[in-house]
C-alpha cells in the first residue's frame, strides 16, 4: 500500500543509510535522498546544517511533496536534527520536460514560519562554508566531493598546490588547511573567486591561499612558459558534456587540461583529476589519461581512485548513480 507509512518507511531508510556509512561530524551537511538510488526517482534533497535544499524533477514527486517534505524533516527532527526550513530550488530546466513550472522559494512547512536568510554557514573537514540555498549552484554547494577533499588535504603538506576550477575554493581549502605551502585557486568566474578568497578569509587560510580569475585554458599554456612552481595541481572541472552527442568534444577538452597539468608537474609532483559527467564513462575517462599521459611524455603512478561520497550511493543497475571519476597520481 503506497500510503503515509510506506512513504515515512523509505525515507527513514535513507537517513539511517547516511547514518550508518558517514562519520557523525559529517551527516551536518549530506545528501538525504539521491533521486533512483534511494528510489525517489526525480527528488534530491540535500542538508546543510538546518537548512534542506530540495529538488523535484518528476511529476510523481511533485505529486508527493506535500507527504514527503513534512515527514523528512519530522523524521530529522526526532533524531535530533535542527531543521528550521526547507528550500524548493525547482529553477531547472528539466522540470519542463515533465511539464511543471520552474521557480524557487520557501516550502511551507505546516503552522511554520519560513526562515529570514537562506544563507547557512556548514563545516566539512574542518572547514567553514557558507552557502547560499538560493543563488548558489544546483542545491547551493557540491557535497560529493566531500571524502576527496579531505584525500586532497592528507597529500597537500608542504606542497605548493595550483586548484583549478575551484568554484568556492573547496578542494583548495582543504589543501591549505591541510598544510600546504602555497596555494593558487583559479577559477572563470569573478563571483565564484570572490566566494573562494571570503572562505580563505572565514578559515584563516588567506595568508596561504591566493585566488585567480582566469580561464584555465588560457592559463595552463601560460604557466608553461615559466619556471615550474607548482608541484600538485588539482583539477575539477565542470561537466564538460550533458549528452552523448558531445562525448568527443568533452573528451578532447579533459585531455587538453589533463596534458598540460602533466607537462607542468615535475617529476615527483601529484596530480589530482576527475570528472562529473555520467557520460565520460570511466574507460573513455581512463583512457584519455593514458593518452594524455603519453603525449606528455611522462608515467603515472596511481594513488588512489575514488567515486562521489556515500551519500550519493551508486545503485547497480542505474548507470546515471555512477558518475564521479577521481583519481590521484604522481607523475613519475
Amino acid at each position: 500500500r503506497f500510503d503515509e507509512a510506506f512513504w515515512r518507511r523509505k525515507l527513514q531508510w535513507a537517513w539511517d543509510y547516511r547514518k550508518s556509512v558517514m562519520d557523525p561530524a559529517d551527516l551536518d551537511a549530506c545528501r538525504v535522498i539521491f533521486g533512483e538510488a534511494d528510489a525517489f526517482p526525480g527528488l534530491t534533497v540535500d542538508k546543510f546544517h538546518d537548512l534542506l535544499s530540495v529538488q523535484v524533477l518528476s511529476v510523481g514527486m511533485e505529486n508527493l511533496q506535500d507527504l514527503l517534505l513534512p515527514a523528512l524533516v519530522d523524521i530529522l527532527r526526532q533524531d535530533g536534527q535542527p531543521i528550521r526550513g526547507v528550500f524548493l530550488r525547482n529553477d531547472v530546466a528539466l522540470r519542463a520536460k515533465e511539464g511543471l513550472p520552474q521557480g524557487k522559494g520557501w516550502y511551507p512547512l505546516p503552522g511554520e514560519t519560513p526562515p529570514d536568510s537562506p544563507v547557512v554557514e556548514i563545516v566539512e573537514n574542518g572547514v567553514k562554508y557558507l552557502v547560499d540555498v538560493e543563488n548558489g549552484q544546483k542545491t547551493g554547494f557540491f557535497l560529493d566531493q566531500k571524502y576527496n577533499r579531505r584525500a586532497v588535504g592528507r597529500l597537500a603538506a608542504g606542497k605548493t598546490v595550483l586548484d583549478c576550477f575551484t568554484h568556492t575554493g573547496s578542494f583548495a581549502l582543504n589543501a591549505a588547511k591541510g598544510g600546504a605551502k602555497r596555494v593558487t585557486a583559479v577559477d572563470v568566474s569573478q563571483f565564484a573567486v570572490d566566494c573562494a578568497a571570503e572562505n580563505a578569509r572565514k578559515n584563516g587560510l588567506d595568508g596561504v591561499m591566493d585566488c585567480v580569475c582566469a580561464n584555465v585554458f588560457d592559463l595552463l599554456p601560460q604557466l608553461a612558459e615559466q619556471p615550474r612552481k607548482y608541484d600538485f595541481i588539482i583539477l575539477d572541472p565542470p561537466a564538460f558534456t550533458k549528452s552523448r552527442r558531445t562525448i568527443h568534444n568533452a573528451m578532447t577538452g579533459y585531455k587538453e587540461i589533463n596534458y598540460r597539468a602533466m607537462k607542468l608537474l615535475p617529476r615527483g609532483g601529484y596530480l589530482a583529476t576527475c570528472s562529473c559527467s555520467h557520460f565520460a564513462s570511466e574507460a573513455l575517462f581512463v583512457k584519455m589519461l593514458r593518452d594524455a599521459a603519453r603525449d606528455a611524455g611522462v608515467q603515472l603512478r596511481q594513488i588512489e581512485a575514488r567515486q562521489q561520497c556515500a551519500d550519493h550511493p551508486i545503485l547497480w543497475g542505474v548507470e546515471e548513480t555512477n558518475y564521479l571519476k577521481f583519481f590521484i597520481f604522481q607523475v613519475v
